[in-house]
């Protein structure tokens, strides 16, 4: 058949996606071959496509792809996180649209809700991956929130408890008052921020020493130091209720005589101490710190060394409550703003100025972090962070880059206990059982928690009834971080056939921002669990962002709609304009042109096969063509060679390029026109050869191979072409074998190089001339190298339209000339040269040349250049000096000759 003048992607991508499907090439079970495993990391079941997930998920696709084709038992398992915070907070608003409130439901009830919403939304990315082309195992999805996969999450829960490593207890937590629960400190973003200083003065609480004291001032810190005042800058004045001390270092002179004393906190005159700490810099601020534990990490340490009193002035919702004493319900922040004018009428607020510093916000809901003290679940990280650390050291786990390697080894050196509970309803429910007087079982079960009880208290009457469950749930990455054990049921059957034949996985796909978050949790799990690394390979994504450099956001409008990207370009269109720019490690500059290169690259594609397609065979011609055939076979062989060192160095996006540039440049705009046969006006087809025939049918064949991983729709669309013979519904381009390295000639790539070099210049001239591209000229050249211009004559009188090309000892006067290489080209032309012209035009070259020398010679005459460089940096400035001198002599040359 005579293929469509224009390529349709979403035909193909329709036909093919479901034709793979249909029949099972995305399907993998154990068997006797060597298996590749991905675990694809788990998008939020609230999601929907974004760019991320485009690039991470075609690097997936291509690796993937590329191993099934390598012969081995690829398979991609794919699934969804559940999300507790972001679909929590995603059900609590589908409620509030139904007029429902989730304070009025049972646990129950609000989970019926959760799943309902979960049926309704949660497979929307799933379904949109397959448009990109994901080759995934379907039939292996996984929810972290399945039966099997939460009974997995609980098992490890209870082993980890027995062995000591998860305890419960009242520590400093970073709480989210928007979502009202705990975050960990990974899932805190730390961002600075424009703030006012507030210097509030607290009147020190002694009378005598009021009545008695000496009316003088002392400069300090731009301020007035009132003896009668004690002055503290903060940037929350909202907390002054909660205060519990003034602490100063005992040795600032500034206070010595506040030692022993106590202040009035302002507002409310509350007495509080005057304590001394060495932990207080004496030259912030006033010097004066609040000491406020309930609401600050430091503060809570300093309370705690003091034996100072707790007092927490916030709800859960960020709203002050009664403890306050003033100002109660008031959020926060309005809070703030409202004491500020309370001081300030009260004669306690000594000035402001801006300020800024760092704040935490929830990276779920963006809500400003507080710190708050909170009965909580803990998860002991140093024990299990060792070995973690170690895999990744001794190269057990190989990051990529290894740039990250050190980020990694400072998490881990300096890891402090996870707050592994969370206040919500939605996730895996800690499995842990209170007795009426507090105390509790941990157990898998509440049978066995019962069982527990009652050997506990020697009490043989307690039941079910008495016994209620912990409310919290776990924090969504204790879960994700089973991942690549519980997707083959490995906790719950360690020894079962599947997990023992696909773990470890191989390569793991995901970004640097959750390197601590899930990857090195995998690590401690799959140590702790199976004594075995997860992975092998950690391929660390960069952040896609926009051509200006600002990462992808709603707020900001700058992150195309990726299923509509792949309406316009084509999905093989976007995953290369995804990759083309995606070097590992790196943020990569996202814009649209990539993927209309990438669509393009795919109209080349398919313009290059109409070509062949319109070629027939003449069984009475002979091949004059197998420089051509041998220099391709040859090419193709280099860059198969430099296409597998890049997947092995894992540089996707130089593979990707290796391979765009072997299709676009050395096959169809050298090879293809190397061998085309002349035109031949009227006839159906033109007439070419059998051998370069079946050459160029075989190379394409190739082509698409290599291609595929890339291009899977494209490749696999053109592969089924009758042009190939009759294929049986099995023979597809998706399992096709890749093809095996073969011999390179080496001196022959570089030759045809030369030849090139020779046609791009005589080109050049015809342009520069003005010269009809059909006029043959005559070609001349000087050879200073061993190179065989007669045997390369057909290319060049070919593809240059050249009708003679001879040898000479000499240059040639009068003569249009170039350097190709280290040899001297001319073409007499059959007009009269302008002489002053060509004088000037040569001389301009030879001072270039001359400058360029003078440059090239003072860098290889650096001591410390030459000390320092590579040697391949060297040698090319060594080849540069090499061929300058050469062209410098051929205009010399020229110039005697011209006599100029």
């Amino acid at each position: 058949m005579i293929i469509a003048k224009t390529y349709s992607p979403k035909e193909a991508e329709e036909k093919w996606y479901s034709y793979w499907l249909q029949h099972n090439f995305f399907r993998s079970v154990p068997d006797e071959r060597e298996p590749y495993t991905i675990v694809i990391p788990p998008p939020n079941v609230t999601g929907v496509l974004h760019m991320g997930h485009m690039l991470n998920n075609t690097i997936q696709d291509v690796l993937i792809r590329r191993a099934r084709m390598k012969g081995k038992n690829a398979c991609w398992v794919p699934g969804t996180d559940h999300a507790s915070i972001a679909t929590e907070a995603k059900v609590v608003a589908m409620l509030k649209e139904r007029g429902i409130n989730k304070k009025d439901l049972t646990r129950e009830e609000f989970l019926k809700y959760a799943w309902e919403w979960k049926e309704k939304y949660g497979g929307i990315i799933l379904e949109q991956l397959k448009k990109l082309g994901a080759s995934c195992d379907w039939e292996r999805t996984k929810f972290t929130m399945d039966e099997d996969m939460s009974e997995a999450v609980i098992d490890y829960f209870v082993r980890l408890h027995k062995q000591g490593l998860i305890y419960r207890g009242v520590r400093m937590v970073n709480w989210d008052p928007q979502s009202k629960t705990a975050v960990s400190d990974e899932e805190v973003n730390r961002k600075e921020v424009n703030q006012k200083l507030y210097y509030i003065k607290y009147q020190v609480a002694s009378s005598k020493y009021q009545d008695n004291a000496d009316e003088s001032t002392e400069q300090s810190n731009d301020l007035i130091l009132d003896t009668k005042y004690l002055t503290v800058a903060t940037t929350r004045p909202e907390t002054i209720m909660a205060d519990a001390a003034i602490c100063v270092n005992p040795n600032d002179e500034r206070y010595l005589h506040l030692h022993g004393k106590s202040v009035f906190i302002p507002l409310i005159n509350r007495e509080i101490p005057v304590i001394l700490d060495e932990y207080v810099t004496m030259d912030f601020g006033t010097g004066c710190l609040k000491v406020t534990p309930a609401h600050d990490l430091n503060d809570y340490a300093l309370g705690q060394k003091h034996n100072l009193p707790i007092i927490d002035i916030l709800n859960d919702d960020g709203t002050l409550n009664d403890k306050a004493q003033i100002l109660v319900g008031e959020d926060r922040f309005a809070a703030r703003k409202k004491i500020a004018v309370l001081l300030e009428e009260a004669g306690a607020l000594a000035k402001t100025e801006d300020y800024a510093s760092q704040i935490g916000f929830s990276e779920r809901t963006n809500a400003v972090i507080e710190p708050k003290l909170s009965m909580q679940w803990f998860c002991k990280m140093q024990e299990m962070a060792k070995p973690a650390l170690d895999y990744v050291l001794n190269g057990e786990v190989k990051l990529i880059p290894e740039k990250f390697i050190n980020t990694y080894r400072h998490w881990m050196e300096n890891v402090r206990d996870w707050n592994i509970s969370r206040q919500l309803w939605w996730g895996q429910q800690i499995p842990a059982y209170y007795l009426p007087n507090g105390e509790y079982m941990v157990a898998k079960t509440i049978e066995e928690a019962l069982d527990e009880a009652k050997l506990k208290t020697q009490n043989p009457k307690l039941t079910t009834a008495d016994l209620r469950q912990e409310d919290d749930v776990l924090d969504t990455w204790f879960s994700s971080g089973l991942w690549p054990i519980s997707v083959f049921d490995g906790v719950r059957n360690p020894d079962n056939a599947e997990i023992s034949y696909y773990y470890p996985t191989n390569d793991l796909v995901t970004a640097p921002e959750i390197l601590f978050f899930w990857v090195a949790r995998m690590i401690m799990s799959g140590h702790e669990l199976r004594g075995q690394k997860p992975f092998t390979n950690v391929y660390l994504t960069g952040i896609v962002r926009d051509k200006q450099g600002r990462k992808m956001s709603k707020s900001l409008g700058n992150s195309p709609d990726p299923i509509e990207l792949m309406a316009k370009y084509g999905a093989d269109g976007v995953r290369v304009g995804m990759l083309l720019c995606s070097p590992a490690g790196n943020d990569l500059m996202f814009d649209e042109s990539y993927c209309e290169q990438g669509r393009n690259f795919a109209n080349k594609i398919w313009n290059a096969f109409k070509l062949i397609q319109g070629w027939a065979v003449d069984e009475s011609l002979t091949n004059t063509n197998q420089i051509a055939i041998e220099w391709f076979d040859s090419r193709f062989n280099q860059a198969l060679a430099q296409i597998e060192d890049d997947f092995k160095q894992y540089r996707l996006s130089e593979a990707l390029m290796a391979t765009y540039k072997l299709v676009w440049d050395d096959y169809c705009a050298w090879y293809l026109e190397m061998v085309k046969p002349v035109y031949k006006a009227g006839a159906e087809k033109q007439s070419i050869d059998a051998e370069t025939y079946a050459a160029t049918i075989n190379f394409f064949q190739n082509i698409l191979k290599v291609l595929h991983p890339f291009m899977p729709f494209l490749t696999e669309e053109l592969w089924h072409d009758e042009l190939f013979g009759e294929r049986d519904e099995l023979d597809c381009c998706i399992v096709a074998q890749l093809p095996a390295l073969g011999e390179i000639n080496s001196q022959l790539i570089s030759e045809i190089e030369i030849i090139q070099q020779v046609v791009t210049q005589v080109r050049n001239v015809r342009n520069a001339k003005q010269l009809s591209p059909k006029e043959a000229l005559p070609l001349a050249v000087k050879t200073n190298s061993a190179i065989n211009y007669v045997k390369h004559q057909p290319i060049i009188k070919h593809l240059g339209n050249i009708n003679d090309v001879s040898l000479v000892n000499e240059a040639l006067g009068g003569a249009v000339n170039f350097i190709a290489g280290t040899d001297e080209f001319y073409i007499a032309l059959n007009i009269e040269i302008d002489v002053a012209a060509e004088c000037e035009r040569l001389k301009k070259e030879q001072e270039y040349l001359l400058g360029f020398l003078k440059s090239v010679s003072a860098k290889l005459g650096n001591e410390r250049f030459m000390a320092n460089a590579k040697p391949d940096i060297i040698d090319n400035e060594l080849k540069k000096k090499a061929d300058a001198e050469s062209k410098l002599k051929t205009v010399e040359d020229n110039l005697r000759s011209l006599a100029c």
